[in-house]
């Protein structure tokens, strides 16, 4: 336990520090630094715990009590802003620390009006003058976590949407990486939950220290979230498009105002675009770019590849790709599948593999296996 303690706390400073003193760093590197930070000095409070160090120094008791309730705040911010271009976090999202706050307030008296035995005899259960706070404190706790974890992931869920519906690449702006990172935080209070009912509730007996299991899960979330935020710094630098009006309903296009001999108009002017001019070779291509030289906005664009193709923007551009990489693979043996591909208009060799095997069910490679040239 000693050891799983010292690579998180070891790590968890580390990268926060590394991230904070990054060049060109924006607004998530700081949320993430801080939050980094504040799991380093919870991780080192319950270290001195495990070590003995509460009863040879009193007055450290409970210091960190309160910091579980950050972890949900900290994960909402970080993924609300890695999806918009923010400088700064708006005021109003600083009410979602306020539990912490006011967690820390109610246990001023205990910080400082109780002597050092009466805080050794607290903790140990034998004064009860925060055992309901505690009990409430645990609750809001696995309360907290799970809910931050929901609304982060259906945020997320949201932007994919948008993604799809706008970008014909999504490499750069993958947030596969970020979805992870949600189901481990939300996966830590989920441990905390079923550990908390069948110690607290069933009264059942771990052979070992439970709190092993969350303090474990917490350590590799650090090294996980750490490595990624690093790793993915096109995550920082936002290339997706904010407005959440991009979305359309089937119902919302009935109202579009694009009357329907237009929007057929324009379905086959897309279709002879496609065909003959192959914007779809430009790897970066967007909704945008291609509702212009339509002489579209970029909500009635979408609103004809759905109705009329029945997909995305991103599946609609993608299915061009495929077929030109095969037409390309058929004409010419002597280039590799992978220079192709990016001939093709696909940006990287996982995006090609990903988007293939949506389209054809396999592999590149065992498609091109099966043609007879």
């Amino acid at each position: 336990m000693t050891v799983v303690l010292n690579i998180g706390i070891v790590l968890s400073f580390f990268l926060g520090i590394l991230l904070f003193s990054k060049k060109d760093k924006v607004l998530t590197d700081n949320i993430l630094s801080l939050w980094l930070v504040v799991i380093g000095i919870h991780l080192t409070g319950y270290f001195l715990n495990y070590k003995g160090y509460w009863d040879l120094y009193p007055h450290l008791i409970g210091i960190t009590a309160p910091f579980p309730l950050l972890y949900g705040p900290f994960l909402y911010l970080y993924v609300r802003y890695s999806l918009k271009s923010k400088k700064h976090i708006q005021k109003r999202d600083y009410i979602h620390f306020a539990p912490a706050l006011v967690s820390y307030l109610l246990m001023m008296p205990f910080y400082f009006t109780y002597t050092a035995d009466e805080k050794v005899q607290v903790d140990k259960g034998l004064i009860d003058d925060y055992g309901l706070f505690s009990t409430i404190l645990l609750l809001s706790f696995i309360i907290s976590g799970i809910a931050y974890a929901i609304l982060a992931y259906r945020m997320l869920l949201k932007r994919h949407k948008i993604v799809e519906d706008n970008y014909s690449y999504s490499n750069r702006i993958d947030m596969n990486w970020l979805r992870f990172a949600i189901l481990g935080i939300g996966s830590v209070f989920i441990t905390a939950a079923a550990v908390t009912i069948m110690r607290e509730m069933l009264r059942l007996q771990f052979p070992f220290n439970a709190d092993i299991l969350f303090y474990s899960i917490i350590v590799a979330f650090v090294v996980f979230i750490g490595y990624s935020g690093i790793r993915q710094q096109d995550l920082f630098t936002n290339t997706v498009k904010n407005e959440i009006d991009l979305l359309r309903t089937e119902s919302e296009y009935k109202r579009s105002g694009l009357k329907q001999e237009l929007a057929i108009q324009k379905h086959g002017e897309l279709l002879e675009l496609m065909q003959k001019e192959k914007p779809y070779l430009n790897p970066k291509l967007t909704l945008s770019e291609l509702a212009n030289t339509l002489s579209l906005s970029s909500n009635h664009l979408s609103q004809i590849i759905n109705q009329y193709e029945q997909v995305n923007f991103h599946d609609f551009v993608n299915k061009y790709r495929v077929e030109e990489f095969i037409q390309r693979v058929q004409s010419n043996k002597n280039f590799s599948l992978l220079a192709h591909a990016l001939d093709s208009g696909f940006n990287s060799k996982s995006s090609f593999n990903n988007v293939f095997r949506k389209h054809k069910s396999v592999t590149p490679s065992q498609y091109i296996s099966e043609l007879k040239f």
